[in-house]
């Protein structure tokens, strides 16, 4: 699964560096020690292949879905997973790549109506169509947008209900973005991806205002809709209509963006409590990570900055001396809230990629409340070492962060950190695994509790 930038590609960009980079890379000096650091993971599920996510419908079943990028939508009902999938779009996908692949299933959805009307909405990969982004190029995939509904049983979709909202052709395999969120508004949140390749340069990648930098859609508002995070109205239109204040309806610009500059939003979340923000995890090339609050109509930067610095498509493990402040539309490019270090860049790192997370809204971990749980994927290629990190929310530009401690896993998770997920309560859930790509059946769920929570253990 390629939740990052081209960690293949970055691989051997990086090769030289590398084990400077994995052996110099330090633990925060101020660790969490929130419950005296008695907080760990407890297993809620397993033999999954490539967990990415974990959704919980807004009903009163108690049921948690968990997204396998394989293809299946997988229901935990009384604690237990069920022997039958959800869905299962396995024969719809694209092959995946068992040793590494960011295509798949990637999001799911559902209608805050759902108890009522059944829908709900999924985002995966299919088999290219004809033609390509260029001569002598063929597209890679074609990511698709779905509506289905439920089943007469509850635990079952039907799979002849599928309704296609929208359909891009993908340039690349890596890339995607793919998660799915209602907002607080009731519309439709969609993060797509740059077109996949590196730096946003390649087939595929058009020309944008920026001249310094080659490509790219990032910055492009008005040729395709890759890097961008959209925005819906499900409720109405065919197959969807447009909310009539997205920053681009009746100017230049595609109607459906809601924001744009980025390069792999792959996990965004909306704060159950507070003022909602949407928060959104993007993968950065080769030397920053980032995590933003978005808002209506902004732009964050990419490709003219990776995090808070400019970026050279040309070099793109070295920092460019200059870069605009906003972009053609005056529009400035906002900076991140939070920035790690990738494992790439030359002063050292240990995120291969940032795996957004969501808002503690729990009961069980006393002091937690407001902090923003997120993570990388691992710190190297080879190895499912992710670590946890929290952030408190705030209005400022800059947020500081720290790791968490596992009372099991003191200095990292133990596995490849794919996916969050959030139950209605408010509890906050990991998706891993033990294999960088989408094989085996060493996906697990686990949740992150109290260790004197004796109920949990």
């Amino acid at each position: 699964m390629r939740v990052n930038s081209s960690i293949v590609c970055r691989f051997f960009a990086a090769s030289t560096f590398l084990a400077l980079m994995l052996t110099g890379c330090k633990k925060h000096d101020n660790p969490i020690d929130h419950n005296n650091g008695e907080v760990d993971i407890r297993l809620i599920a397993d033999n999954f292949v490539s967990p990415i996510g974990l959704v919980t419908p807004p009903d009163d079943t108690s049921r948690m879905f968990v997204i396998d990028q394989v293809g299946k939508i997988w229901v935990i009902k009384n604690g237990e997973k069920l022997a039958v999938p959800f869905m299962d779009v396995t024969s719809k996908l694209v092959p995946l790549d068992p040793g590494y692949d960011e295509r798949g299933l990637l999001g799911l959805a559902f209608h805050p109506d759902y108890k009522n009307n059944g829908r709900f909405f999924v985002y995966y990969q299919l088999p290219p169509r004809a033609g390509g982004p260029q001569m002598g190029v063929n597209w890679d995939n074609l990511s698709r947008i779905s509506e289905f509904k439920v089943s007469a049983n509850a635990d079952m979709a039907d799979m002849n209900s599928e309704k296609v909202l929208l359909e891009m052709d993908d340039p690349q395999s890596n890339h995607n973005g793919g998660t799915l969120a209602f907002g607080p508004d009731g519309y439709l949140y969609i993060s797509i991806g740059d077109g996949g390749a590196a730096d946003d340069v390649a087939p595929g990648h058009v020309t944008d205002w920026y001249l310094p930098n080659a490509g790219g859609n990032g910055q492009d508002i008005d040729s395709n809709l890759f890097g961008n995070i959209l925005r819906i109205n499900i409720n109405n239109g065919s197959p969807y209509g447009i909310p009539a204040d997205n920053p681009f309806v009746g100017k230049n610009g595609k109607d459906e963006i809601y924001a744009y500059g980025f390069r792999n939003p792959f996990r965004f979340s909306f704060d159950m409590g507070g003022d909602h923000k949407l928060l959104v995890g993007d993968a950065g090339q080769s030397l920053w990570e980032e995590v933003s609050v978005v808002t209506k109509g902004g732009n964050y930067g990419w490709n003219v900055k990776e995090g808070r610095h400019c970026f050279d498509a040309a070099v793109d493990t070295q920092v460019l001396g200059s870069c605009p402040m906003v972009d053609n539309l005056g529009n400035p490019l906002i900076d991140p809230v939070i920035e790690v270090n990738n494992a790439a860049n030359p002063i050292g790192g240990r995120a291969t990629t940032i795996i957004g997370g969501n808002v503690y809204r729990g009961k069980e971990l006393k002091g937690w409340d407001g902090k923003y749980i997120f993570g990388t994927f691992s710190q190297g290629f080879t190895v499912g070492d992710g670590e946890l990190f929290m952030s408190q929310t705030s209005g400022a530009a800059t947020w500081n962060y720290d790791e968490i401690n596992l009372k099991s896993h003191p200095d990292d998770t133990g596995y490849f950190l794919r996916g969050f997920g959030q139950d209605n309560q408010g509890e906050i859930y990991l998706t891993v695994s033990s294999m960088l790509g989408p094989s085996g059946t060493t996906g697990k769920v686990f949740k992150l509790v109290p260790v004197n929570n004796k109920n949990d253990w």
